[in-house]
């Protein structure tokens, strides 16, 4: 039977307030424990906001999500298999990459990285990934962003720590006090197996008091792309064996890199430009981009079909495309096979033949937000540019069964890559504007049928349909636009007649749409 505290006398100077802290602090395991649906454990700085089931391609996951109270950035929890009671749990703390996990980028190892790790996590049967919105080792992605501008400046002879140190950062601005404080919420007292090829990582888990098993690496084969990041991580003391040992040749950008000092957009002065560097995207569906040249160079076109033909196809067919450029569609394993049998044939290098998109990133004064904008191609006022803005969507960056928003992404840029030229901005804007925090709720409340519908979800959360300031995409779209015609990637026509503020926008700034592409036309 509880009773309740004698009330507390402001002449006694000593007395017990140990009731006063518990009516305040969650206990040790509460994100667990039988709860009400609106309760909020917090511990520290790190608040608890939503749960939630993931289907990824190696099972079923638990998505709990915090937020760090004092610098508002998200923690994703991704539990597999009983957390609490393992006697150890495969861990792995992975720092996000917008470049590599939503873009497609494939000029460093992080979604290898991350995929890896999940996969060996279920294989184990129990284990917990903490993805930690620390870009570029924490400091933000316009630091990242410049820190690539430099280095493909210099064209690899600076480093990427290099970069950080003549910019003035330290080559590493991470913290990890979140995962301290999400173990007590979720009544994680096991030791760690610690996926990682950092021995840094190891070392600030076991400063914050987390008991380290031992640790597995995870390595992935170099890319003409990835080898000289890989090897100055090796040099700064990465677990990582493979890139001294490749003989791979480095992968330059297509054309030069010339630095610049920040500056303020001239008629958009909200918008910081910061960086602007090459980003070689993974190709769509296996379908490699080829000029004429190239194309000639590789084989003459008979010789194209003679790879279409026999038991184990190289090339599964190809078609010239607007600006006398080639799309080949190859067979990748057996292209795979065929390089390792015949490492000298040029033919092999189609394996990591990738889209080149340029990167321009902007730093918004009225949001606090990170702006990215990729562009395909050399537009001339004649052109149409293929266009769309891509709302980012965090949880398609993890390998789920089921990844909409990067569909949708792939679709555009198999698009603007048939054009020849286009432009993606990139919103950072889960939740339709409303919020990685919002979106993660939505999902609770209706996975937990306290909400019928995403609609019902959102009047509990008191939220409009859609938040997102287009007005201000748009504004920025233009710089980038060599004309006043485009055509639009759109959803569908409901997603069009649903955001009236999308058309009102491109009216504003007198943005002509020639042709609207419905990709659910296409599905």
């Amino acid at each position: 039977m509880s009773t309740t505290p004698a009330p507390l006398d402001p002449a006694v100077p000593s007395q017990d307030f140990s009731w006063l802290v518990a009516e305040m602090q969650h206990a040790g395991g509460s994100v667990l424990a039988p709860r009400e649906i609106t309760d909020r454990p917090v511990h520290g700085q790190t608040l608890f906001l939503a749960e939630c089931s993931l289907e990824m391609r190696f099972g079923t996951f638990r998505a709990y999500v915090f937020q760090d109270i004092i610098d508002k950035h998200y923690i994703i929890a991704l539990a597999f298999g009983d957390i609490v009671n393992a006697a150890t749990l495969y861990t792995r703390v992975h720092s996000s990459c917008v470049t590599s996990e939503t873009l497609r980028g494939c000029d460093c190892d992080c979604v290898q990285q991350l995929e890896g790790a999940l996969r060996r996590i279920a294989e184990a049967g129990s284990g917990i990934l903490f993805y930690l919105m620390q870009e570029g080792r924490g400091v933000g992605y316009v630091g990242k962003a410049r820190d690539r501008m430099l280095v493909q400046a210099s064209l690899d002879q600076v480093s990427t720590f290099q970069a950080y140190a003549a910019m003035g950062l330290e080559k590493d601005h991470r913290r990890y006090d979140n995962i301290a404080h999400i173990c007590i919420l979720l009544g994680i007292r096991a030791p760690f197996v610690v996926l990682t090829n950092n021995p840094d990582k190891v070392d600030a888990l076991r400063s914050l008091g987390i008991e380290v098993a031992r640790t597995e690496t995870l390595e992935i084969e170099p890319s003409p792309f990835n080898l000289a990041y890989l090897t100055s991580k090796a040099a700064a003391g990465h677990i990582l064996t493979r890139p001294g040992a490749s003989r791979i040749r480095r992968a330059l950008p297509p054309e030069p890199v010339v630095p610049f000092r920040p500056h303020a957009v001239a008629n958009a002065q909200r918008f910081i430009y910061a960086a602007s560097y090459f980003l070689p995207v993974r190709p769509v569906d296996d379908e490699i981009l080829l000029s004429e040249e190239t194309f000639n160079e590789l084989f003459q076109r008979r010789e194209a079909d003679r790879h279409l033909e026999g038991p184990h196809p190289l090339v599964q067919g190809y078609q010239l495309i607007r600006g006398n450029r080639f799309l080949v569609h190859i067979n990748a394993d057996n292209l795979a096979t065929f390089q390792r049998e015949n490492p000298q044939d040029p033919i092999g290098d189609l394996l990591s033949t990738p889209y080149w998109f340029r990167v321009h990133v902007y730093y918004d004064i009225v949001t606090n937000q990170d702006f990215v904008v990729l562009t395909h191609g050399r537009p001339c006022a004649s052109d149409i540019p293929v266009v769309r803005i891509q709302s980012e969507s965090l949880f398609n960056r993890f390998p789920l069964r089921t990844v909409e928003n990067r569909d949708k992404f792939m679709q555009t840029v198999k698009h603007i890559v048939t054009y020849g030229s286009g432009t993606v901005l990139l919103l950072h804007n889960d939740g339709r504007g409303a919020g990685f925090g919002a979106y993660a709720t939505d999902r609770m409340l209706t996975e937990t049928k306290r909400a019928a519908s995403t609609d019902e979800a959102y009047r509990l959360l008191g939220v409009d349909y859609d938040s997102r300031d287009y007005d201000a995409c748009v504004l920025l779209l233009k710089q980038h636009l060599p004309g006043g015609k485009i055509q639009m990637v759109m959803n569908s026509p409901d997603s069009l007649v649903s955001k009236t503020e999308y058309a009102q926008a491109l009216k504003k700034h007198h943005i002509d749409v020639e042709r609207w592409i419905f990709l659910a036309d296409e599905a």
